[in-house]
């Protein structure tokens, strides 16, 4: 056995330290790297796979993985790689998302507004006939409100994939007028099925999507048999117009600068958390919840945004949907938003507790 000196150890060991690091480096770049271009296919579906498939081949060298025998030599290949994930980068970032693709007609149209003072006007509201077996009749509607009327603002989380995630949407009530749902989705085109994965790599564009309540959460609790709750937070009268504008703001927004979905950081729940977060009066605490959005009804009831005077566990049975809705196929609009409130408590501000919101 040779000995070495502790100047020649350490020489060593941080050598097989960078070793480690790269050989890091170069598993999850490549992961990343062969995943975008699996749900991009920017050269096609046949030579984007055997781009991929070099591309493993090539990595797997580097690392000294079954493919032992340099392409060049092992410092040429490093830089090959290196320059190779960069350009990779550059064209990922690159990327544009557009308004002009063929779309689903669930998402066809845009959400534009016009205001004046108190007074706004809706364009492309939807308000689909929904039937049992999921087909639909289009009807996209213009509709006027009066943000002094606005009542209450609710939360509604529905249940798709486990108790760990929902999907958000936020509902306003109307003294003078049938409430109105705001829901933040992708913008799927045609034939095109939703991926989680996918969503982190760009392979959506953003959508707001306003409507009516019976549009778009009987499509969830009936049509789709996805579990449905509807909360009704307290916010101020300032701050419920605030957040109305808010989803005006986006929505222009979104029409002027089409944006991409993003699974963990531009979803149905962060991007709702930013708005509000936008016009709350207090820095709102952020929170694995918000992520794990099956959770959010109890990280507002922890902000005393939802009334302390039930635990979280009975809200959750006040505020269940599906009981109530479940076995009627024909509703009117009017007869939809009241049975989903039929015995959810009205908020009231805690007499104890300020709410954070």
């Amino acid at each position: 056995m040779h000995n070495i000196g502790k100047k020649e150890f350490f020489i060593a060991l941080g050598v097989a330290a960078l070793h480690g690091i790269f050989s890091l480096f170069v598993i999850l770049s490549s992961i990343w790297l062969c995943l975008a271009l699996w749900f991009q296919e920017p050269l096609g579906w046949l030579m984007t796979r055997l781009v991929i498939g070099f591309w493993i081949i090539f990595a797997l060298s580097i690392l000294g993985i079954y493919v032992t025998q340099h392409f060049f030599s092992r410092y040429t290949d490093v830089l090959i790689y290196l320059l190779g994930f960069l350009f990779g980068l550059f064209w990922y970032f690159g990327l544009e998302a557009k308004q002009d693709r063929d779309w689903n007609p669930e998402v066809a149209q845009v959400l534009t507004f016009e205001q004046q003072n108190n007074q706004v006007t809706l364009h492309n509201v939807r308000n689909f006939s929904w039937h049992e077996d999921g087909s639909y009749e289009e009807r996209w509607e213009t509709r006027h409100f009066d943000l002094n009327q606005i009542t209450g603002v609710n939360i509604i989380t529905s249940y798709w994939m486990g108790p760990h995630i929902a999907h958000t949407l936020v509902s306003f009530d109307f003294a003078n007028n049938k409430p109105l749902t705001f829901s933040i989705e992708i913008r799927k085109e045609k034939n095109e099925e939703f991926s989680t994965l996918g969503g982190f790599f760009r392979k959506y564009e953003l959508s707001l999507v306003a409507a009516d309540e019976k549009d778009l959460i009987y499509t969830r609790s009936n049509t789709r048999g996805e579990q449905v709750y509807i909360f009704p937070v307290y916010m101020s009268k300032q701050e419920r117009r605030a957040l109305f504008e808010e989803y005006l703001h986006k929505a222009n927004d979104l029409k002027q600068h089409p944006k991409w979905y993003n699974t963990l950081t531009s979803n149905c729940t962060t991007l709702v958390f930013d708005m509000v977060q936008a016009i709350s009066q207090r820095q709102l605490p952020t929170d694995y919840r918000l992520l794990a959005s099956g959770y959010l009804p109890n990280y507002l009831y922890d902000l005393n945004a939802i009334s302390h005077d039930l635990t979280i566990q009975e809200w959750y049975k006040k505020a269940h949907v599906n009981p109530r809705v479940s076995q009627y196929n024909k509703l009117s609009s009017d007869e939809y938003s009241k049975l989903i409130r039929q015995g959810v408590p009205v908020p009231q501000q805690s007499k104890k507790i300020p709410p954070r919101i």
